[in-house]
């Protein structure tokens, strides 16, 4: 029988015009490309290094005629390289090759110096001097950056001839610097725990490709760390150590007595901490493993919360009776039995937690209690996780509030916050609120940071989600008995005419909201019966883009927030973003980074903490320059603006859709939210409550009653793996 005839790949060679899509995760690339002999570009298909415009690529491949796109080139081999000829030079170096180097200065650059541009920069970078606009600053600045995106390119070439993508190129080498490819073939798996967005997967593969044993210790070790840290980012502050090891072998494929023996050199090293506990309510002992720095604030802030809790105060002690009457003839206002119970124990006790859902009157209470001990003369400060909700403390209080983070000032040459044991906070009574947001080790670093005679009061509501980071500090606190409490419960009048805060209690209680909107007035709460998701998607975008502003006067971008429970499918978040962007902000000067596309104007929210600049997961902005010379991106948030350097831009994301768990913290005028059966997987309780009260004004939910209900009735959380309420209960 004869062999099947072999395709012939043809060669083509042309240069670069534009690159319409670049996934830089794979290197997968769509670009125009110039060919001689062709009046019209060429579209090219396949995997290029870190193509720019300008450059001239040689291929194999063959041509295919695509339904939608018509005759495209596939190519099976790229190589590209520098340009030969004036005009692609220019496009080269405006393409943001170089920092210093925008589209018009490239074009005055070649304009001077022609075809011998490259060689100028390269080895006569001084003569750039001759060239209006270009002073002895700017030609330091093209030198290094030259240097650089030559250096970068080697280890880029270098990992992704190892599976990694180019979108971590920059930032290896930001990290290791000429060391790079030294490092990484000693020990790939540095990659996961000193570089953000590169895991333990993507490192187990370079290993791989480096010839690591799947039994190397190196890698074991990693890979518990890895799971240990996955399991962080679920909520867990520890795990049972034979799960934990069952999770170790299957991800790892090893044997189980690998891992455990490498589990005890981790403990041996202190990365770890192996501890034994009593598991609540009953008399059984489990092993649990701790990453060292949960083990460590899990343990201090249970130590600092007793300590506190048997220190005297420094505020002198009032006449309770008399401070009641006061504050309530200076409101014209009568505290509600459980408010005046928290003011009494606010002036009485050390520590004190008030919790309540919307309506009940928190705002009110604390601006009585704080009316009472500021006239007392005493140093009192405010704090709370997001600058958000330090926004709206400071509104409702009208004294100052700063995120917790701002309080505690972080230090960047110690590389940790500057308030400490021995540089307390001046305070003599400290408010937090959204209490429920703040993690563990968050709150460790905060207590450390409280003086002794400090009063500490707790503010949060304890059904909402818990923290995105590890830890349910403000339920463990309330469930070990350890420190005074007074929840609110009562709603009061004025916050009975809203639905959305008399659906919120519903929905807390087990009970079906009330959907049909009111006759009397204009409702704040709405529902609108739709299951088929690309219909939900229509809807999403007449609503933000046309119905609320119109008839509620908001502005779409900056007033209206769309909050999905799932960030995948086409009610997600990833998806619902890319459809607002499209309808919100079509045009304007954009960049793609990682698969992302940014342009002026674009809502953003930052995904991770990030000291230098001081902003934090959750915290979003609004793009307001993109600077194509200078490779930045200055963003606003709030009253301040944060330039971004290109290498930086994978700690932003598109936010004109953010998860519920995002969005905690937070409250906005308008909030949209789609609720399908298809978010099966997170539809609780506490999910779809929270949601619900991150809307100030204005609920609109679209979905399915039957997603609502499932919702409604599924009253089971996550376990999360912690034991500060153990350790609070423990009298040793």
């Amino acid at each position: 029988m004869a062999s099947p005839q072999k395709t012939s790949l043809e060669h083509l060679q042309g240069q670069i015009e534009r690159v319409t899509y670049t996934n830089e995760e794979n290197g997968y690339t769509v670009a125009k490309v110039k060919v001689r002999g062709r009046r019209d570009l060429v579209t090219v298909i396949g995997h290029m290094t870190s193509p720019l415009p300008g450059q001239v690529l040689k291929m194999k491949g063959e041509w295919s005629n695509h339904p939608k796109f018509g005759e495209q080139f596939k190519a099976v081999y790229c190589e590209c390289s520098v340009p030969a000829t004036s005009a692609g030079i220019q496009r080269y170096l405006g393409s943001g090759l170089v920092k210093g180097i925008g589209p018009v200065l490239a074009k005055s650059i070649v304009a001077r110096y022609g075809d011998d541009t490259l060689d100028v920069i390269e080895y006569q970078t001084e003569k750039l001097t001759e060239v209006e606009g270009i002073g002895d600053k700017r030609i330091e600045m093209i030198k290094k950056a030259w240097e650089e995106q030559k250096e970068i390119r080697e280890v880029m070439l270098f990992l992704q001839g190892h599976g990694v993508s180019a979108t971590y190129a920059s930032k290896i080498f930001k990290a290791y610097g000429k060391e790079a490819i030294q490092v990484v073939q000693k020990n790939p798996y540095r990659l996961a725990t000193d570089i953000f967005g590169i895991g333990f997967v993507t490192a187990d593969k370079i290993a791989q490709k480096l010839g690591f044993s799947l039994e190397s210790e190196f890698r074991i070790q990693a890979g518990i760390l890895y799971v240990l840290h996955q399991l962080s980012d679920q909520g867990h502050v520890f795990y049972p150590r034979q799960n934990l090891i069952a999770k170790c072998t299957e991800i790892l494929e090893v044997d189980a007595p690998l891992v455990d023996k490498c589990l005890a050199d981790l403990n041996a090293e202190r990365k770890v901490v192996i501890e034994n506990l009593t598991v609540p309510g009953t008399d059984e002992i489990q092993e649990a493993v701790y990453l060292a720095k949960y083990h460590f604030s899990e343990t201090s802030i249970a130590r600092k919360l007793k300590k506190l809790l048997s220190s005297q105060k420094s505020i002198r002690k009032v006449d309770t009776e008399k401070a009641l009457d006061w504050v309530q003839k200076t409101y014209s206002m009568s505290l509600a039995e459980k408010q005046a119970e928290a003011v009494r124990k606010a002036l009485e006790d050390k520590i004190l937690v008030i919790t309540g859902g919307p309506g009940t009157g928190k705002s009110f209470l604390l601006s009585a209690i704080l009316k009472i001990v500021s006239q007392l003369k005493v140093k009192i400060m405010l704090a709370a996780p997001t600058g958000r909700a330090a926004k709206r403390m400071n509104e409702a209080t009208g004294f100052e509030a700063k995120t917790i983070h701002r309080l505690l000032e972080f230090d960047f040459q110690k590389g940790g916050f500057k308030k400490d044991e021995e540089h307390p906070l001046n305070c003599d009574l400290l408010i937090v609120d959204e209490m429920s947001m703040v993690d563990t080790v968050l709150m460790h670093h905060l207590l450390k940071a409280v003086r002794l005679d400090t009063t500490l009061i707790m503010v949060g509501d304890v059904n909402q989600l818990p923290s995105v980071g590890a830890g349910n500090v403000l339920k463990d606190v309330i469930g070990s008995g350890a420190v005074p409490v007074v929840e609110l419960n009562e709603i009061f009048r004025q916050a009975r005419e809203s639905s959305i805060v008399v659906n919120a209690h519903l929905i807390n209680q087990g009970q079906f909201p009330r959907l049909t909107p009111r006759q009397d007035k204009l409702d704040d709460f709405f529902f609108m019966q739709e299951e088929d998701p690309e219909k939900v998607l229509d809807k999403i975008k007449y609503i933000v883009m046309q119905r609320i502003p119109k008839r509620f006067q908001l502005d779409p971008v900056s007033q209206v927030q769309v909050i999905s429970p799932m960030n995948r499918g086409v009610v997600g978040v990833s998806n619902l973003n890319s459809e607002l962007q499209a309808c919100l902000n079509p045009k304007g000067q954009e960049l793609a980074r990682g698969g992302k596309t940014f342009r002026e104007g674009d809502k953003v929210m930052q995904i991770k903490n990030n000291y230098d600049k001081e902003v934090f997961n959750g915290d979003i902005g609004r793009i307001i320059k993109l600077d194509l010379e200078m490779q930045e991106m200055k963003v606003r948030f709030d009253d301040r603006v944060v330039v971004y350097e290109y290498a930086d831009l994978d700690e932003l994301v598109l936010a004109y859709a953010v998860s519920i768990h995002k969005s905690q913290g937070s409250d906005y005028p308008a909030v949209v939210i789609p609720l399908l059966t298809q978010h099966y997987i997170m539809l609780q309780r506490n999910l779809i409550y929270t949601g619900i009260t991150r809307g100030k004004n204005l609920v609109v939910v679209i979905g399915t009653k039957k997603a609502l209900a499932i919702a409604v009735n599924n009253a089971k959380t996550q376990q999360r793996y912690t034991y500060l309420h153990g350790r609070l209960q423990n009298t040793e």
